[in-house]
């Protein structure tokens, strides 16, 4: 029984690739068509890649592993993507126009082109490239993780893992954002038939439905039913709202800049951005399956093992399987956003490469190293990240304040100032993670952005008391006289 999830579930992960792979109708030419391809998506098209990173291993791993933890704590992951999708809304049509009318393919393009600082431009591919690693590791360890639970097997979520990765890494290579485009269609159906079933399947099995299930736990554990004192009280869970939403919002993570700029119009973005929160009423649900864990599971379980440990008791063998597909897609197509995310900001913003084929050959070969790495260190080292994975959003929400305010025809920040408070916001979130400081359970991302906005206030108003002021011209004795400017009345 184990073989035949094993199988069903590389299968499926195969199938996966080969419809990512005939996303390719021809050959990019360029680093611009590879990533962003020819800025035409649809409306369809754009929706499914935008939402494609609303459901990652985060939902089958993460979501119910809070709630079966902090109970109704998780209910934070809810209305963050709602509140950014919002603010994208409308920065979303300004970004795609600077980028449509400036050929920005990345976010550092934005930041360099904006506040006139390669240097600038550079840094913020450095903080891209480092703070997007740990994501991705985590789709590649979540995987493995994944196919672990289901086959009860350590060596098949080791192959499992190599597998995807040589499977993201062909489909990437092959057809850059097309083939992510052709795989989100297929993954977010493969998802969502997954956790409508698992919300049907798992309560009736362990607890008699779900109006059960919150009946017995307001008896059994009534205070996994409030916000309580502890590790995910109500600080924690409104900065990890607050910090969520802000890097949402502001588009401060480098891997969700394609899918939008290969948007056709700002008008496509704006229909998305209006339809793109009901997705997350979907969340809902594993929240809920975190809850049947807690009546069900030993209080030992681990948080990331609840929502397949319940699957594994409710489902057959090679339903499981297919379960185990939907969620090998949640990973998979995340993981190739992310490598595109990498290698472009590599091969565009940190390396100057003038030719555009040798330029597209590196990008390739960033593509596998990060992979690869990511690979590693998922099965030597699989808690090496851990601590990293915390600095991913709340490090690159530092880039709100610059970013915001680079919007206007004129950007409102000196780059010196955008460069100083970036550098001293992200140092707060490493040493604040690194060292695990921790300040009455405030997000380190909004401790950052507070000393972020100090250092900003004070750098920009030094700029701007020692810059040269252009003197006013004196009258020309030649000039005609100003002509007063008369009162009427009507």
């Amino acid at each position: 029984m184990t073989n035949s999830a094993l199988w069903i579930t590389l299968a499926g992960m195969i199938g996966l690739a080969v419809i990512a792979v005939g996303g390719r109708r021809e050959r990019a030419q360029n680093l611009s068509e590879w990533t962003v391809g020819k800025r035409n998506f649809g409306v369809v098209t754009s929706f499914f890649l935008q939402a494609g990173e609303s459901f990652t291993t985060f939902t089958f791993l993460g979501v119910a592993g809070i709630a079966f933890t902090a109970g109704i704590g998780a209910t934070y992951a809810i209305p963050y993507i709602p509140l950014g999708y919002v603010a994208l809304y409308f920065i979303g049509p300004r970004i795609w126009k600077l980028s449509k009318d400036r050929g920005y393919i990345t976010q550092a393009d934005f930041f360099a082109d904006r506040y006139r600082s390669p240097l600038l431009g550079r840094l913020v591919a450095l903080c891209g490239i480092i703070f997007l690693l740990p994501y991705l590791q985590l789709q590649i360890t979540g995987l493995g993780l994944i196919v672990r639970l289901v086959t009860g097997s350590a060596s098949s979520g080791t192959l499992s893992m190599i597998v995807a990765t040589v499977l993201v890494v062909g489909f990437v290579l092959w057809a850059g954002i097309h083939g992510l485009a052709r795989t989100a269609y297929v993954k977010d159906v493969l998802i969502l038939l997954a956790v409508v079933v698992l919300s049907i399947v798992i309560p009736l099995h362990f607890a008699g439905g779900i109006g059960d299930v919150f009946g017995q736990i307001a008896q059994t554990h009534s205070e996994m039913l409030t916000v309580n004192p502890g590790d995910y009280d109500r600080v924690w869970w409104t900065t990890s709202l607050l910090i969520s939403a802000i890097g949402c919002g502001f588009l401060t993570t480098p891997h969700l800049w394609p899918p939008l700029l290969a948007a056709k119009n700002g008008r496509v973005i704006r229909s998305n951005n209006t339809f793109l929160p009901m997705y997350q009423v979907v969340m809902i649900l594993p929240i809920m399956l975190g809850f049947v864990g807690i009546l069900a599971l030993n209080p030992n379980t681990s948080s990331n093992a609840v929502l397949l440990t319940l699957a594994g008791g409710a489902l057959p063998n090679w339903a499981l399987g297919l379960i185990a597909i939907a969620a090998a897609s949640a990973a998979m197509l995340p993981a190739g956003a992310i490598c595109i995310g990498i290698s472009t900001l590599a091969s565009h913003n940190l390396v100057k490469i003038e030719s555009e084929r040798t330029k597209l050959r590196f990008n390739h070969l960033v593509v596998i190293a990060a992979a690869t790495t990511a690979l590693v260190l998922g099965l030597t080292r699989p808690d090496l990240l851990a601590n990293l994975l915390l600095l991913t959003f709340g490090g690159l929400s530092q880039l709100a304040p610059g970013l915001a305010l680079a919007l206007p025809e004129k950007p409102l920040l000196a780059k010196q100032s955008v460069f100083a408070g970036l550098v001293v916001g992200m140092l707060t979130v490493i040493v604040m993670t690194v060292f695990d400081l921790n300040l009455a359970n405030i997000d380190a991302g909004i401790c950052g952005l507070v000393l972020n906005l100090a250092v900003i206030a004070v750098v920009e108003a030094a700029v701007r008391a020692t810059r040269p002021r252009t003197p006013t011209p004196a009258p020309s004795d030649d000039r005609p006289a100003a002509t007063p400017i008369l009162e009427t009345t009507t």
